[in-house]
């Protein structure tokens, strides 16, 4: 029996928060993460997710009562053509080089696929595991496993001390806060703008109240952007309590920037950011930060930039055809 034999494997429930937690902690420390959800409270959040089957799509590795590995699958609510599900996990610091990461990968194929089955049989299946692109053993063990990358992700943040660029409203768009009478106007206009995004499938309505339910969400921070009655344009704004509390700074973490198709190269994004940078420094952040597709079809990447965000980090996407 070898030495990861050894160690129990089980499904992640409730009860096994705190020890995900503390596990995430030394993940994050170890890789030095800035974007890793490490609270309980957030963590918690996680176990409602409607896309994830904890009881057969998660998987938790101990030593004694020690969480030493995890594993978390997410289905998604379209194929097209392929299935892509997505694949969470990391191992502890101190137990890295005995096989478990090669044992979790294993595991994800064998669990993804009666989960598959059940909502998009008869489409092909792949799954999809991310990494730092400067974590060259993780690069390395999802070649190994014979997943290829590809596409590449930044982390980007932004100093809201500096001076942020005069944005008025387009012409014609009325910028409004969020508020739930707006909600599905919100969720429509996301999923209308992402259906061109690599990878994308809408948000369901269960998806959405569960994304806009985190404790975390912002109504504040939050706004639509309408041309008459049409909503053309949503910003999603979170801010998490845990990390202001471990930093001792207020950070807006911008978790959503959309503009529908047919009113884009209008300046619709350009003024929700800066609306929403503006709303977020005057109550007292001074960074703002956000995830954005390196190739996005929209151009988000540069759109970033321009508004004064710098890359802090890369994220490779590795993706496995599984048959």
């Amino acid at each position: 029996m070898s030495q990861v034999d050894r160690y129990v494997w089980q499904p992640i429930d409730p009860g096994q928060v705190p020890a995900w937690s503390r596990l995430l902690v030394a993940i994050q420390a170890a890789d030095q993460l800035d974007d890793v959800l490490t609270s309980e409270d957030d963590i918690a959040e996680e176990l409602d997710d409607p896309a994830c089957d904890y009881g057969r799509g998660s998987v938790a590795v101990y030593d004694g009562e020690i969480m030493i590995g995890y594993g978390v699958l997410g289905t998604r609510s379209a194929a097209d053509p392929a299935h892509v599900m997505q694949m969470e996990g990391g191992v502890h610091p101190s137990y890295r080089g005995l096989g478990i990461g090669t044992r979790l990968l294993d595991w994800a194929e064998r669990a993804a696929m009666p989960l598959h089955q059940e909502r998009h049989r008869g489409h092909p299946l792949s799954i999809e595991g991310r990494c730092p692109a400067r974590n060259t053993a993780a690069v390395a063990l999802f070649a190994e496993r014979g997943y290829e990358p590809a596409r590449w992700f930044h982390f980007m943040t932004c100093d809201l001390s500096a001076t942020l660029p005069p944005c008025p409203e387009p012409a014609g768009v009325q910028i409004v806060s969020f508020t739930p009478e707006h909600s599905e106007d919100a969720r429509q206009a996301r999923n209308e703008a992402f259906r061109d995004h690599w990878r994308s499938t809408a948000m369901t309505a269960a998806d959405w109240e569960h994304f806009i339910g985190y404790e975390a969400f912002r109504p504040t921070f939050s706004l639509l952007a309408y041309d008459g009655t049409e909503p053309v344009g949503v910003l999603i704004g979170h801010e998490y309590d845990s990390y202001t509390q471990a930093t001792g700074r207020r950070e807006l973490y911008v978790a959503v920037v959309a503009t529908r198709r047919a009113s884009r190269e209008r300046g619709i994004a350009s003024a929700l950011l800066v609306r929403a940078l503006t709303l977020a420094r005057d109550d007292g952040a001074i960074a703002a930060s956000l995830h954005v597709d390196a190739d996005s079809p929209t151009g988000a990447f540069g759109f970033y930039q321009r508004a004064g965000f710098t890359i802090a980090d890369t994220t490779i996407a590795q993706v496995k055809p599984v048959s």
